[in-house]
């Protein structure tokens, strides 16, 4: 059993994800020439990066990507895109994303969970959290079906899941304070993170441990191994 993981760039790796998940995680990283697998046995993540969901040019590998995400959602296997992987997923279902009209959002910004997240299995304890933003496209149509679990000030469509087992996420629940740090951010803005982190790992944590269990559980049904 093993999560694949999609890495768009080196400095946007697991992160906190890394010790929270409870699930071995087999990294692909297309930048460095490896190729993104067509299935995804167990479970998948799509990480952020600084490239546009859009940006085939520059980024080759984002149709296979975005055709990887699409056969995860069908077949039911457990999906989190974050940040860029959000939004390839959603152009990926039939959504639309965007270069977002209120500028950058960055640093630690608070997400409120909608009345529709109080029976998610990832996002049913949350209230309101602060998360690590750094992203200025924006998700501005949901993949028809997708059900709003979070929203925020500056871009509403903060979270949302489709179809029983996959979710999307504008910010990174990942980051830890010296990965976002290496980001460029403002200084401020790194102290802001970094005050927030034992805020960061409460709101966080049981969604990505909650997501291992999402992959430990399907591999048990589909006959595979519940440890490996």
């Amino acid at each position: 059993m093993r999560i694949t993981v999609i890495e768009h760039e080196a400095g946007a790796g697991l992160g906190f994800f890394e010790d929270w998940l409870g699930v071995p995680c087999e990294v692909v990283r297309p930048y460095l020439g490896e190729s993104v697998p067509a299935h995804a046995p167990d479970g998948l993540i799509v990480l952020g990066g600084e490239a546009s969901a859009w940006d085939d040019e520059g980024c080759p590998w984002l149709p296979a990507t975005r055709d990887l995400l699409r056969t995860s959602v069908t077949n039911g296997t457990p999906t989190l895109g974050i940040c860029l992987g959000a939004q390839l997923m959603t152009l990926a279902c039939g959504g639309a994303v965007e270069r977002g009209g209120e500028g950058l959002e960055v640093g630690a910004r608070e997400v409120v969970a909608l009345p529709e997240a109080a029976a998610d299995p990832l996002f049913g304890a949350l209230g309101r959290a602060l998360a690590v933003q750094y992203h200025q496209d924006a998700m501005t149509a949901l993949p028809e079906g997708a059900v709003r679990l979070a929203a925020g000030e500056q871009y509403p469509n903060q979270a949302y899941r489709l179809g029983e087992r996959a979710w999307a996420v504008q910010f990174h629940p990942e980051a830890t304070p010296e990965i976002f740090a290496g980001w460029g951010a403002d200084e401020g803005l790194v102290v802001e993170v970094k005050r927030a982190e034992e805020d960061l790992v409460e709101a966080w944590r049981p969604m990505a441990e909650a997501f291992g269990r999402q992959v430990a559980d399907q591999a048990v049904r589909s006959g595979g191994h519940a440890a490996s």
